[in-house]
């Protein structure tokens, strides 16, 4: 189901994360989730999306960092690296980035990316909030309580993950709905 565009992203993507095992872990497994669920979903948009999936965590290279807010840095490099404007999108947007951009003051550096169609950002914050640090399943309300325990309360993260749960789990399921009619209208 991966086209070009993905495979030049898992090559970035390796390339850049190797020194984060985990993190490494991680986006290995987003990207095989985002495969399973646009592959049931909307082959059509599965080239775009499992790309944006190796990348999206492609901001916490050591050598990409220069705002310390993971995704801006990664929508700016996969920008520089001539990825197509949907994919910088998602990498700017995926995952609450909006709210962590408002925790940060940097709303108006993450207003430079246009925003991605609220389809494939639904199905890469999905794909993200069911995979774990080292790359395994996890629910989506197991997943923000893992990320709430690594950051204390008063860290960007922290205050930005419990304001957008709500909005993180109903894109979760948003798409989950999506992927069971999707299997169910297979049969």
């Amino acid at each position: 189901m991966a086209g070009v565009l993905a495979e030049r992203a898992r090559r970035v993507a390796e390339a850049r994360l190797e020194p984060l095992a985990t993190r490494l872990a991680h986006v290995r497994g987003v990207a095989a989730a985002a495969e399973r669920l646009v592959s049931r979903i909307d082959p059509l948009e599965a080239d775009a999306l499992i790309a944006a999936a190796w990348l999206h965590d492609v901001g916490y290279a050591p050598s990409l960092r220069a705002t310390g807010f993971h995704p801006v840095d990664g929508a700016v490099f996969v920008r520089a690296e001539n990825f197509p404007p949907v994919v910088v999108s998602l990498v700017a947007y995926h995952t609450g980035a909006v709210f962590e951009a408002r925790e940060r003051g940097l709303s108006d550096v993450l207003a430079e990316f246009p925003q991605p169609p609220d389809f494939l950002l639904d199905l890469l914050t999905c794909a993200d909030m069911t995979i774990g640090p080292d790359g395994s399943l996890m629910r989506p309300e197991d997943r923000i309580s893992e990320i709430l325990s690594r950051y204390p309360a008063e860290d960007p993260v922290h205050r930005a993950i419990e304001r957008s749960a709500p909005t993180l789990l109903s894109a979760a399921a948003r798409v989950e709905v999506l992927a069971q009619q999707a299997t169910s209208g297979a049969e």
